[in-house]
């Protein structure tokens, strides 16, 4: 490829593409009012524009831009910062979340005295390699030291509720870090009022679905019942082969919160989804694969090859977003060193499963409903 057609393609992914979209639309009896013309959709070649429903507060919609970039943000961007901040919106502990193509490929929390820096660290370093031109978003400020740690590696965007003093000069120094020039800086206040347990959402909330034709699926947002550690249940089922069944091992307190945050960041992990966690840090994600072990397969691998924080598997925990079909997703999760998982109920084999775990000596705990993501 000549060097002149190299700078047209670069230059085709930070240019504006605008396309013939109305100030104002209508659906399902409610107006909206466009934010702005997207850089582009999801790819260079399809326009977009980004709408905000009128008269309603919207954490997203209302997003400020404090340093742009790269002629504005892209649908892709937008669908990253709006999944990172339905992770950290959970907690009360500082928190951050690195999406990448509208999956965490790391989220971490507070764990004793450390600093949000720390928390970042965490959340990158669970798949640092996957975290390059990533979005990040946090639930607290962010600080000079976290600041010039992500402008040390490409991010494209970073959300918070608010940065202090010294952090935009960080962020606008584009001749230290000029890798990071373009890096987009955002502004969003007010996005823990986002839908996050069940039964506390309207349809302001509701999720819309495009198929090919056009036709429309529309859905109440992905939440659930679970709101502490007190609502976790221990895992129990009955079947003829194997009777009652009810599971043996006790997590620690510390697994427990762990399950709690595995489970808050599965949510936003495409199905079928997994997430191994150890003291407030995502270890390994494994997402998108058609069949259960194969997700847990998949992030025990990652971890493995990828994962380049300090930890290890021993005695960690693992969420699973949909049940356990057969025995082997526990074993694998067993012998990999996790010794706790959550996952909610419905397999014929539940009974099977539960017996198993006993035998490994893996706490299980069932969830009060499946959080399949179809994003």
């Amino acid at each position: 490829m000549s060097e002149e057609k190299s700078v047209m393609n670069r230059n085709t992914y930070l240019s504006k593409n605008i396309g013939d979209f109305s100030e104002t639309i209508e659906f399902a009896g409610r107006k909206y009012l466009k934010v702005e013309d997207l850089r582009y959709g999801t790819n260079p070649h399809q326009p977009a524009a980004f709408y905000k429903p009128i008269d309603v507060v919207s954490p997203i919609g209302d997003m400020k831009m404090l340093k742009n970039g790269k002629s504005g943000l892209s649908q892709t961007n937008l669908e990253d910062l709006s999944y990172a901040l339905n992770i950290v919106k959970f907690f009360d502990l500082p928190a951050c979340a690195v999406m990448k193509h509208v999956n965490p490929s790391g989220a971490a929390t507070k764990c004793g005295d450390e600093s949000i820096k720390d928390v970042y660290i965490k959340a990158r370093d669970c798949d640092a390699r996957a975290a390059f031109g990533s979005a990040v978003a946090f639930n607290v400020p962010v600080d000079v030291e976290t600041a010039k740690e992500i402008m040390g590696t490409f991010v494209e965007c970073v959300v918070a509720p608010d940065y202090e003093e010294g952090v935009l000069e960080i962020f606008n120094d584009t001749e230290t870090y000029k890798f990071n020039r373009h890096v987009r800086i955002i502004q969003a206040v007010n996005f823990e009022s986002l839908p996050k347990y069940t039964g506390e959402t309207s349809e302001i909330h509701n999720t819309v679905k495009v198929l090919a034709d056009g036709s429309l699926v529309i859905a109440a947002p992905l939440t659930t019942s679970l709101c502490s550690v007190a609502d976790l249940k221990v895992a129990e089922a009955e079947n003829k082969r194997c009777g009652m069944q009810k599971s043996e091992t006790e997590p620690t307190e510390q697994q427990k919160n762990d399950m709690l945050t595995a489970w808050y960041i599965n949510l936003s992990v495409r199905s079928n989804g997994v997430v191994i966690v150890k003291d407030g840090q995502t270890l390994s994600v494994g997402t998108g694969e058609q069949d259960r072990v194969g997700a847990v397969e998949q992030a025990i691998w990652k971890f493995e090859n990828k994962y380049e924080g300090k930890a290890t598997l021993q005695n960690s925990v693992m969420a699973s977003d949909g049940f356990f079909p057969f025995e082997d997703g526990v074993e694998v999760a067993a012998k990999a060193g996790i010794t706790a998982i959550i996952a909610p109920s419905g397999s014929l084999r539940d009974a099977d499963v539960i017996k198993r775990a006993n035998e490994l000596g893996v706490a299980l705990v069932h969830a009060p409903e499946r959080i399949f993501s179809h994003h």
